[in-house]
């Protein structure tokens, strides 16, 4: 069964999207930026605060489900400027355990919303314990 998830901080900042949706085992995330919770506003401070914001919404969006960046097996990192990506990255490792790390695609795009400099989508493994090989 399809379940659509729509939290308060959706609502407050009229996104007009559910923040996940869980289908078969798995919580499909909806891309996340680096916006302070309940806004549009994107935190100031360039590519280093905006990855670190968008880690702790992604977390937020986790925990809500009783989940963690343990149960992320993929994600999707989407970069306004792909000289960015090594900073970003920096960020984004410290979020998982060295021998967890998720497959991962990640891309330059043109514009992102609301001028972000990156978007992170993921999918998330619930109720079932992931292995390292």
């Amino acid at each position: 069964m399809t379940k659509y998830h729509r939290s308060e901080r959706f609502f407050e900042a009229g996104l007009p999207f559910s923040e996940a949706v869980s289908l078969g085992g798995v919580l499909y995330l909806s891309g996340q930026l680096g916006n302070a919770p309940g806004s549009k506003r994107l935190v100031p401070g360039g590519i280093v605060a905006e990855a670190q914001q968008t880690m702790q919404n992604i977390a937020h969006v986790l925990s809500k489900h009783g989940l963690s960046f343990d149960n992320v097996f993929r994600a999707q990192v989407m970069l306004a400027d792909m000289e960015e990506w090594e900073a970003f990255n920096a960020v984004y490792v410290t979020h998982f355990k060295p021998q967890r790390l998720p497959a991962r695609s990640a891309w330059g795009c043109s514009g992102l919303a609301l001028g972000a400099r990156c978007e992170v989508e993921c999918w998330a493994s619930i109720g079932e314990s992931l292995t390292e090989l």
